[in-house]
């Protein structure tokens, strides 16, 4: 007999090597496995992961001033902020140029508000600014005007700074296409022709007009003026009647014959703030894309020209509100502890069917709107309330002496304890129930007392549910706005009730992503404190 030995892979029922086939199974198995949790990994990522995400880049972003005013954060940064003095008339004029479109689109309040959040006071000026801020440069209109009255003319613009293509492509067209600068323009006038290009641009976006049928906004004369002051050839550039009005301008500034203005002035004019250096120095300390200020702020800190430093003692809120916040959170868990320990017990030795009807009473609440029990205790703590007209029939109280139970602490802990105490008693009974009563019956056997066998057997069995209902409502408690502001006055407010003002009410978003960041690290290093000292693999929830 010969041996019969066999070469190759190891082959399957399908002819397949069975190493493909098993990595293949294993493949379509984890994929299988992957299609079921899709929707809720699609459910988290959109309704958790992504606002947490919005909330941090919220929280460091700053855009709006250099969006807004991208000519003037540029001119501000030559400025010296340490000199004590106001900025030179470039960075006027730079302003002018951007508020003027800003003022357009209607967004000038918008970096107003942004900048008022660092010193209060700048959003009045942008608004006034924005409703004057055509009126700058107004004497070199009417001097141009009165050199020449072709210069009031909006096709004597276009033969100046337009494209001969887009003025061809304009004619072609039924929708006129975006406003192009000439070469020409561009190289011989930068400022004017920047100053008409927005010009243009926002006239047919804003108003949808166009600006061949638009007279210039009188800081374009500005810029116009600037540019031939600097160069007085720069008409030669140019041809036929452009060339001519040019040089007739350049020849009367040349000689001194047109009246300058100041931009710097005729701001100062609109409100004499804007000649204060902390108005620029705000400015130019939160002109970049992103910014720490708004964590600064969060932190009870500003920016100062030698770094973060406190804010004045009167000004500092946050790190009150926020040790507020955590002493309350963690009274209110305490008490629900000891409020809803002795329940759960009762609740998890009586007899199923009276246990089932004692539970309707934990879980009644859930049935009653929060505005209502909230509003509820308003009524009962108050000093003409149900709770001290009691006191006072008995006695306990003097009627000129009635117990401050509302808009104050007292009051915010006592609500929040009522509304948060089943998270506490469900948790703890759940576990509580798989706890076996023969454990307690063998020490006792044993020469246990009643105390002992419960504080030895009974109560560490049961510090699981404890620590599951301690976290449930520590983490809800600490995020809680509602019930702090209807009972808790001044005194019993949490941080969320800031976060709350800020997103709803003074729309500074930033500075509420940053409140809400921090509180996010507090919590999630309390949570990794837990985990070292009690482990959270002892919570359990039955």
């Amino acid at each position: 007999m010969s041996d019969i030995t066999q070469s190759g892979p190891v082959l399957a029922a399908d002819g397949r090597p069975l190493k493909r086939s098993l990595a293949r199974a294993l493949r379509m198995q984890k994929i299988r496995a992957l299609m079921l949790i899709a929707p809720l990994l699609l459910f988290v990522l959109l309704t958790f992961i992504l606002p947490i995400a919005d909330m941090l880049f919220r929280s460091v972003e700053n855009r709006i001033v250099q969006d807004t005013l991208p000519q003037t954060v540029v001119a501000v940064q030559d400025w010296d902020a340490d000199s004590g003095e106001a900025p030179p008339d470039a960075v006027y004029e730079a302003l002018a140029y951007d508020l003027v479109v800003a003022a357009e689109r209607k967004q000038h309040t918008r970096v107003g508000t942004r900048l008022n959040y660092e010193t209060p006071g700048i959003s009045s000026l942008f608004r006034k600014a924005g409703r004057r801020v055509d009126e700058v440069g107004e004497g070199y209109l009417k001097q141009f005007a009165a050199l020449d009255p072709a210069w009031e003319e909006p096709q004597t613009f276009m033969s100046v700074f337009a494209d001969p293509e887009w003025l061809a492509s304009r004619a072609d067209a039924g929708d006129e296409p975006p406003f192009q600068l000439s070469e020409t323009a561009s190289d011989a006038l930068p400022k004017a022709s920047g100053a008409y290009l927005n010009f243009a641009r926002t006239i047919q976006e804003e108003d949808n007009d166009s600006p061949a049928e638009e007279e210039p906004w009188a800081p374009v004369y500005m810029a116009l003026h600037s540019d031939l002051a600097a160069n007085p050839q720069a008409a030669q550039a140019f041809s036929g009647d452009a060339q001519r009005l040019l040089q007739d301008a350049a020849a009367l500034i040349e000689a001194g014959q047109m009246e300058t203005e100041s931009a710097r002035d005729a701001f100062i004019k609109m409100d004499k703030d804007w000649a204060d250096p902390e108005v620029w120095r705000t400015l130019k300390t939160y002109a970049g894309k992103y910014t720490n200020g708004y964590f600064l702020n969060a932190a009870d800190l500003q920016k100062s020209p030698d770094g973060p430093e406190l804010r004045p003692e009167d000004e500092r809120i946050y790190g009150t509100l926020f040790l507020r916040t955590l002493i309350m959170s963690l009274a209110i868990t305490c008490s629900c502890i000891v409020l809803g320990y002795p329940v759960a017990w009762i609740l998890a030795n009586l007899p199923s069917r009276t246990a089932n009807m004692l539970m309707i009473l934990v879980l009644l609440p859930f049935w009653t709107s929060l505005l209502v029990r909230t509003s509820a205790w308003k009524v009962m703590l108050q000093q003409q309330g149900v709770i001290n007209d009691t006191l006072v029939w008995l006695g306990l109280v003097s009627d000129s002496d009635r117990l401050v139970m509302i808009n104050n602490q007292f009051g915010t802990i006592v609500a929040m304890t009522h509304i948060l105490l089943p998270f506490m008693i469900l948790p703890m009974y759940s576990v509580m129930q798989t706890i076996n009563p023969t454990y307690l019956r063998a020490a006792k056997s044993l020469g246990a007392t009643n105390w002992t066998a419960f504080w030895r057997v009974y109560f560490p069995q049961s510090v699981p549910g404890i620590g599951a209902g301690s976290i449930l409502v520590f983490i809800l408690a600490i995020g809680y706005y509602i019930t702090p502001e209807l009972v808790g006055g001044t005194k019993g407010v949490f941080i969320s009730n800031r976060i709350a003002f800020h997103i709803s009410q003074s729309l500074n978003w930033g500075l509420a992503a940053a409140l809400g960041t921090i509180l996010l690290v507090i919590v999630l290093a309390l949570y990794w404190a837990y985990d070292k000292i009690v482990g959270i693999d002892n919570v359990k929830l039955g």
